[in-house]
């Protein structure tokens, strides 16, 4: 069923949490999770941020900053990609047409 939720324990900055999710999102959660974690580690042994409230606000700014630097770039591929869509299907097009004119 789609609707199934768990309850699944994952461990950050060496802290246990109980989180609720969609049977199908455990996989993508646990992932996230460990990849926080790793981030807060990083931070954290940096021996720069002091606190794990600094730790958790310099990792969120950290991904926050990788998430929108992806996005954009995703969308500057998206707009070469319908660009060169749309220069194809004029190619096949115009290959169609001088299959359909007759030989002369």
């Amino acid at each position: 069923m789609a609707d199934d939720v768990t309850t699944i324990s994952v461990k950050i900055l060496d802290k246990d949490y109980q989180v609720h999710c969609p049977v199908a999102e455990v996989d993508a959660l646990t992932a996230s999770a460990r990849y926080l974690d790793q981030q807060m580690a990083q931070i954290r042994e940096s021996g720069r941020v002091l606190g794990s409230d600094r730790i958790a606000v310099m990792a969120a700014l950290n991904i926050t900053n990788e998430f929108l630097n992806n996005r954009e770039s995703l969308e500057s591929t998206r707009g070469l990609l319908d660009n060169n869509l749309v220069e194809l299907t004029e190619r096949v097009s115009q290959a169609l047409e001088r299959q359909k004119q007759p030989n002369l």
